[in-house]
């Protein structure tokens, strides 16, 4: 292992121990976003207050996340909070991952929704589905974006069917909120697009925009 995965694990690390601090101070019964990277960097708040809107939403996204490293952090990512609402956008990392199945997404993703019923039984569940990627300005950077938004292309359609497969399996509600975000290739728009996979502030107000009706 390199001195930078090094880093990113550290990094994770620190910010499941920041969480679980922070929840001591957090109300409970509100509003949760958690998940990986693209989740992570939604700007709720700012969104938030540009549209008057006075709801409260912790977000508990962690970049670089795969699911069975949510599973060794549902207090901090979930439970420590009891929210009465869950958006969860999680298994963007998985499926860019080769070696990974849908069965291996779908028995990981099980495990994380198994503990949030048996735990948090009267929370309202919404699994969103995973979002479009940009070819064009993956080949951009200057490292190899290309690889994993390729990947992601290949698998996302059949990733979302999975991911609304175990919402209905769970009875819980499963929400593509990606209208807008894409061109007439069904990629997302090159002027919402980082680096071919995260997303600027303007996509996630179109995202915002979107689930608005879930949130309140």
């Amino acid at each position: 292992m390199g001195e930078l995965d090094n880093y990113f694990l550290s990094e994770k690390a620190n910010k499941v121990e920041r969480f679980r601090h922070l929840n001591q101070y957090a109300k409970k019964g509100q509003i949760l976003f958690t998940g990986s990277s693209l989740m992570e960097q939604f700007p709720i708040n700012e969104i938030l207050l540009n549209n008057g809107m006075n709801l409260t939403i912790y977000n508990r996204g962690i970049g670089g996340y795969v699911i069975p490293e949510m599973l060794n952090a549902m207090e901090e990512q979930i439970f420590g909070l009891m929210p009465s609402k869950i958006f969860i956008n999680i298994g963007t990392n998985d499926i860019s991952n080769p070696k990974e199945t849908k069965e291996m997404l779908m028995s990981d993703y099980r495990k994380v929704l198994t503990q949030i019923k048996e735990r948090l039984p009267q929370t309202v569940v919404y699994l969103m589905a995973y979002y479009p990627v940009c070819e064009k300005v993956a080949a951009k950077q200057d490292w190899d974006a290309l690889t994993p938004v390729r990947l992601r292309m290949e698998r996302l359609e059949e990733a979302n069917k999975a991911v609304e497969e175990l919402a209905r399996e769970f009875g819980y509600n499963y929400i593509d909120v990606n209208e807008g975000l894409t061109d007439e290739s069904g990629q997302t728009k090159e002027e919402f697009s980082i680096d071919g996979i995260h997303m600027w502030s303007d996509a996630y107000e179109i995202v915002f925009n979107n689930m608005k009706k879930y949130l309140i």
